[in-house]
């Protein structure tokens, strides 16, 4: 019996016996039952779809029934019932990333008897404001206001300036309370009665404005400006938004009375399906607005998702609405705007770098929209026919866009690894859409379009390349085959020039490679006929792009050096520069006093334990490791090949390499060879103008000196030494910056105030928060190493610890307990599953380097249960083993009462 067969069959039986009647059968259960596959269960369940033997209930996950004539009754209560749950005040935020502060905030909205006061941190244009919207909706929604209930917003940020203003805005004043207020008037907690006040940028509010909303919060009571008794009462819900780090910008007592605080994520954080979802309604909504279809590209798509940087949501909708006003400038004759990747600007088009090593987010997106995304004002998505039309044409897409990727300068193993997602996506849509009629095969269907000789060898490549590599789909492959051979033919027959676009950029030494001479030889055999050589390249990326990658054979990294920390050093930069989590780095430090024996010993046990079926890259520093290479290769009988004299830089460029499809152990050792380092092109001629960062403070000196230190330190950990950091005032900002653009090419300014100059500014509470990634992908040159990672380094915590440390600490010494610490937190994060903010690392290590001192000088605090509640003993056992870590290195024991109070923290 066939598959299909089998799977048709249970969900009768299923059906006939009336289990799960009413709730149908989702693809895993029976992939489960059945023994097969989920993604071939998925696919025939799907089949059966088309061919209307059975239903399916969408959601998550999709259910299927088997259909007797009276099964959409119940697929349609279902969906209803689904469409019911789901639909709320919240359905506008897009994706499950946020489940859980949706639900913190529907908690904070029904806790009797009046809610509890709320905190939203966020960076700019995460959606805080939206968010609190919703969260007085849900309210209303639910009965627990009223629909006339008001909803007051107010930004702090507009009276900054001005606290008794400010403060006379929210609470009042009365008649003669400050000069001009010849009435007296009411402020926004009056205003916001039995409602909801929102107060955004709420780090503006001074701190006697604090006091004053933390004491209504408390009691309920307040008083206008001018007024000595608290006499008034309000009822009001108060919700606060901020970007800053609370417990830098909030006075405690405030902070302590908000007992419910939810962080939203910034976008570049949250999956890349959510990112996509994002994007296509911002040009629905886009669409809508200009009453026009709107047609983007792929590439184009990948290049916004790719672009997002600290804007978040907001950035990214202004950069969909810019494209589409440019879009509207061009659209000439055409009745839809067509937005493709040349008409981005320059600093959006650089996101298709940052998302050519996120490999698997780009096959996501591929696998969504394929080629092009398609918008209508209203939504079914379909464009006039004159776009309708599309024959298959490899050679034509393949020049098109390697023709775009190299016209901006990228580099060739870029394009290599953009190209086989984008061709492999070509594939797929087109595949998809010639396959309309289900009841023919692939061979009938090509039969259609190509002579029966032409099928019939079609089939023999395919069971040749079946054999050796593993195919995404066969299917696929004869088609995409078949069609480009015949393209071939035609192009010989019409004796067409042909112009190589993937000419050196396909790598020679691979097995597709060889799958490839072997295909033209065949081909020249069989129809007697002489081929160019180019065209091998042609089939060596048909075959990547459909080839199944195992992403578990990588090449393995060894990084084998001298010193305590030095290889693990320098693979947690490379691991925190570069995103591609499936490389294996494995570090291995020697010790001086380790006999080299003993560290070849270490090595060969570690690797005899990991999957070295592609072979291992080993790169040492110096001495006795650089011959370890044969010894090794003899023990495990493993293909190994040594690289001397590593570097930060030249680890980087291993796991860019490695990371390639189907790219071999030798290859990247013949490119580390003749690797000379990113630098090359930051080398600037005496006529050029030099690189520089300004830091803008209100003196230049204190607050600028230390952002530069800061800086300077961010650059250096990404490799970075010639670009210059200058610090300026911001009282003679202006006329400085006009100097210092006469002789240096200003790249970025970092600081308090927006100099508004054509280049980047970083707000410092962005530097502050830890996000070094915001400063590193806007520099020119950069998008080759560090924008593609998705982490940030702790240079910028490391810099708030030491300085928190050096203020308190007495006896220990801040400098060399600082390393040790920030491991800890980075151990506690590791075994608790989960990533402080940068806020609760500084709190953690200042309150552990206090409890190191207090256990040195026997002056330990005890833990108060009633304040500080209960620890649960699997959590204080976690902090406890984490905390061994003293006791190994300093030979300090943290007594129960020191770690109860870490566990609070947590």
């Amino acid at each position: 019996m066939k598959r299909i067969d089998r799977i048709y069959a249970y969900m009768k039986q299923v059906y006939e016996t009336g289990a799960l009647h009413e709730r149908g059968l989702t693809a895993e259960q029976i992939a489960q039952k059945l023994d097969i596959l989920r993604s071939n269960v998925s696919r025939e369940l799907n089949e059966l779809y088309r061919q209307k033997k059975i239903e399916k209930a969408n959601g998550r996950p999709v259910r299927y029934f088997y259909s007797d004539g009276k099964i959409k009754n119940i697929k349609r209560h279902i969906e209803t019932k689904k469409v019911n749950e789901h639909s709320s005040a919240f359905s506008k935020f897009v994706g499950v990333s946020l489940k859980a502060q949706i639900d913190q905030a529907k908690a904070a909205i029904i806790y009797p008897p009046n809610g509890l006061h709320t905190l939203i941190l966020g960076q700019t244009g995460v959606g805080k404001t939206l968010f609190a919207h919703m969260m007085f909706e849900y309210g209303r929604e639910i009965g627990h206001f009223k629909q006339n209930t008001p909803f007051i917003t107010f930004n702090c940020a507009d009276y900054y300036n001005n606290p008794q203003l400010l403060i006379s805005h929210i609470f009042g004043h009365a008649k003669g309370a400050f000069t001009g207020a010849d009435t007296s008037a009411i402020g926004l907690i009056e205003s916001a009665d039995e409602g909801v006040l929102f107060l955004d940028e709420v780090h503006r509010l001074p701190p006697e404005g604090q006091e004053m909303i933390f004491y209504f919060m408390d009691t309920g009571t307040f008083n206008r400006l001018g007024e000595t008794k608290r006499e008034r009462k309000a009822r009001v819900l108060i919700i606060c938004a901020t970007t800053e780090d609370p417990d830098s910008v909030l006075t405690k007592t405030f902070k302590r009375r908000i007992p419910n605080i939810i962080e939203i994520p910034p976008l570049s954080e949250r999956p890349v399906e959510e990112k996509l979802e994002i994007t296509k309604l911002l040009f629905l909504r886009e669409s809508r607005c200009i009453k026009r279809p709107i047609k983007v590209s792929g590439d184009a798509i990948k290049a916004l998702i790719g672009s997002i940087g600290p804007g978040n949501v907001g950035q990214l909708e202004s950069n969909v609405r810019l494209l589409c006003a440019q879009g509207l400038l061009n659209i000439k004759n055409r009745k839809y705007i067509d937005i493709d990747y040349h008409i981005l600007p320059s600093r959006i088009k650089s996101g298709i770098l940052a998302m050519s090593t996120k490999r698997q987010d780009m096959a996501a997106i591929s696998a969504t929209i394929g080629n092009e995304f398609y918008v209508t004002p209203d939504s079914k998505g379909k464009l006039p026919k004159e776009v309708e039309g599309e024959k298959f044409n490899l050679y034509q897409m393949v020049e098109n866009k390697v023709k775009i990727l190299k016209g901006e300068g990228i580099a060739d193993d870029v394009v290599q690894q953009v190209m086989i997602a984008d061709v492999n996506a070509y594939l797929k849509n087109f595949y998809l859409k010639q396959k309309q009629n289900v009841t023919l095969s692939v061979h009938d269907r090509l039969l259609k379009i190509i002579d029966a000789d032409m099928v019939d060898f079609t089939q023999q490549v395919a069971d040749l390349v079946a054999e050796k590599i593993n195919l995404i789909s066969k299917e696929r492959f004869l088609y995409a085959f078949g069609l480009h051979l015949s393209s071939l033919f035609a192009r010989i027959k019409e004796k067409k020039q042909f112009r190589n676009s993937l000419s050196g950029m396909v790598n020679t030494s691979t097995l597709e490679f060889e799958l490839a001479q072997e295909i033209k030889a065949l081909i020249e055999s069989h129809y007697n006929i002489e081929i160019a050589n180019s065209e091998m390249e042609y089939f060596a990326m048909l075959l990547q792009s459909l080839k199944q990658e195992d992403i578990t054979d990588k090449i393995v990294i060894a990084v084998a050096m001298h010193g305590n920390y030095t290889a693990s050093s320098v693979c947690d930069v490379a691991r925190k520069l570069f995103s591609a989590t499936k490389v294996q780095l494995i570090p291995f430090d020697m010790p001086l006093e380790c006999k080299p024996n003993e560290m070849l010993e270490r090595i060969v046990e570690r690797l005899r334990h990991i999957n070295c079926s592609q072979g291992v890259l080993l790169m040492a520093d110096m001495g006795s490791l650089c011959n370890f290479g044969p010894l090794i290769q003899e023990k495990l009988n493993i293909s190994i090949l040594t690289i001397n004299m590593v570097t930060t830089p030249l680890v980087l460029e291993a796991m860019r390499k490695v990371d390639m499809a189907g790219v071999t152990l030798q290859a990247v050792y013949d490119s580390l060879k003749s690797f000379g380092g990113y630098d090359d092109s930051t080398i600037l001629s005496s006529k050029e103008k030099k690189d520089i960062i300004i830091t803008i403070c209100s003196s230049g000196e204190g607050t600028a000196e230390k952002l530069k230190q800061m800086i300077w330190d961010i650059l250096l950990n990404a490799g970075i030494m010639h670009i210059k950091i200058i610090p300026i005032s911001i009282y003679d900002m202006k006329e400085n910056i006009k100097k210092l653009s006469e002789k240096y090419n200003i790249l970025a300014s970092v600081g308090i105030m927006d100099p508004q100059i054509d280049a980047p500014f970083i707000p410092l509470e962005t530097i502050l928060s830890g996000k070094d990634s915001a400063l590193l992908c806007l520099l020119p040159g950069m998008a080759h190493t560090a924008p593609q990672r998705i982490e940030d380094s702790n240079i910028v915590l490391r810099h708030l610890c030491a300085d928190a440390l050096k203020e308190i600490l007495l006896y220990l010494n801040p400098d060399k307990v600082i390393n040790l610490l920030i491991e800890f937190v980075e151990k506690l994060e590791k075994i608790f599953g989960t990533k402080f903010s940068n806020a609760q690392k500084l709190k953690i290590v200042v309150h552990t380097g206090c409890a190191l001192e207090r256990q040195i000088t026997h002056n330990s605090i005890k833990y108060n249960k009633a304040l500080a509640g209960e620890i649960e003993p699997l959590k204080l056992d976690k902090v406890k083993r984490t905390a061994s870590v003293f006791e190994r290195i300093l030979q300090i024991t943290l007594d129960e009462d020191e770690l109860s109070y870490i566990a609070a923290m947590i």
